[in-house]
C-alpha cells in the first residue's frame, strides 16, 4: 500500500497553431505533480515550452524534460535510426533548451523522461542507456531519469547510481512481461477502469495484462497522456480514487526524499 505517489503528465505537446487531444495544459497542469515538457524534436516550440514552464511553477508542479526523436510529423512514436551518440546528443539539445527556461522561470528541473518510441528504444538498448546515463552523471547527477522499471534505462542508471524513478502507466495496456505495450493510437480509455486499475496497482502492487494475468508492478509515479482522448477525465478519477483512499499525491522529489515508499534495496 502506498502512503503517496506522483502523478505525471506530458504537457507542451503542440507545435505552433497545431494542437493534439481533447484537453487542455491549463486544467490538467492543476491536477498533477510532476510535468514532462515537451523539448521541441516530437512537439513543442519556444513559446510553448516558456508558458508549460510558466504555468507548472504557479501551480507548485515539478518539471522534467521530455526529449523524443526529432519526428514532429509521426509525434515522437516512430523509431529513428542513429548512432547512440547521434540519438544521445539530441537528447542533449532537448534537456539543455528545457534547462534554459527553468533558469528564466527560476524552478528546478527534476527529472528527464524521453518520449514515445525512444523511451522504449531505451528501454531495450542497453548500449544506449548506458550512454545516456553517462551524460546525466555528468551534468545532472541529482535529476531524477523516469522509466520502466526492469528497463535497460532503469538498470543501467541503478548500476550507476543515477536517481531513477519508475513508472506506472494508467493509459496503457500491459503485457506478461510487465512492460507497457507500445501503441500510436490508445482510443479513448474508459476514465473508471483507468481509476480501478491505477488504484488497484497502489494497494495490490499488481496489474491485469491484456492476457488476463497478474503480474507484480514496482513504481513510484504514475503517467498519463495529455493526448489521450478524455485525458481530464481520465485524471479526475485518478485523484478521485487516490485521495478517497488516503494516499497522497506529491511530486517524486518530495516523497523519495522524504522516505515515504522508500524502496526494499533502499532501506537502512
Amino acid at each position: 500500500m502506498k502512503e503517496a505517489v506522483d502523478i505525471n503528465c506530458d504537457m507542451g505537446e503542440a507545435f505552433g497553431r497545431w494542437r493534439i487531444g481533447d484537453s487542455v495544459d491549463e486544467d490538467l497542469i492543476a491536477l498533477i505533480s510532476s510535468a514532462n515538457i515537451a523539448t521541441g524534436f516530437h512537439a513543442g516550440d519556444p513559446n510553448l515550452m516558456d508558458e508549460t514552464v510558466r504555468m507548472a511553477a504557479a501551480h507548485g508542479v515539478a518539471i522534467g524534460a521530455h526529449p523524443g526523436y526529432h519526428d514532429l510529423q509521426g509525434f515522437g512514436r516512430r523509431k529513428i535510426n542513429g548512432t547512440s551518440r547521434e540519438i544521445v546528443n539530441d537528447l542533449i539539445y532537448q534537456v539543455g533548451a528545457l534547462r534554459e527556461f527553468a533558469r528564466r522561470h527560476d524552478v528546478p528541473v527534476q527529472h528527464v523522461k524521453p518520449h514515445g518510441a525512444l523511451y522504449m528504444e531505451l528501454a531495450a538498448n542497453a548500449d544506449l542507456s548506458q550512454l545516456f546515463v553517462q551524460y546525466m552523471r555528468t551534468v545532472a547527477p541529482s535529476m531524477f531519469v523516469f522509466c520502466m522499471d526492469r528497463s535497460a534505462t532503469c538498470l543501467a542508471a541503478q548500476e550507476a547510481g543515477q536517481p531513477v524513478v519508475r513508472e506506472f502507466y494508467a493509459d496503457r495496456d500491459y503485457g506478461d512481461t510487465g512492460w507497457i505495450v507500445f501503441t500510436r493510437d490508445a482510443g479513448r480509455p474508459d476514465p473508471k477502469a483507468i481509476a480501478r486499475k491505477v488504484l488497484r496497482a497502489c494497494t495490490e502492487g499488481v496489474v491485469r495484462t491484456i492476457s488476463g494475468v497478474d503480474v507484480p508492478i514496482a513504481f513510484d509515479s504514475i503517467c498519463f497522456h495529455s493526448d489521450t482522448l478524455g485525458a481530464l477525465e481520465i485524471v479526475g478519477h485518478i485523484r478521485e480514487a487516490l485521495i478517497a483512499e488516503g494516499i497522497r499525491i506529491a511530486p517524486v522529489s518530495q516523497i523519495l526524499n522524504n522516505d515515504i515508499n522508500r524502496r526494499p534495496h533502499e532501506q537502512a
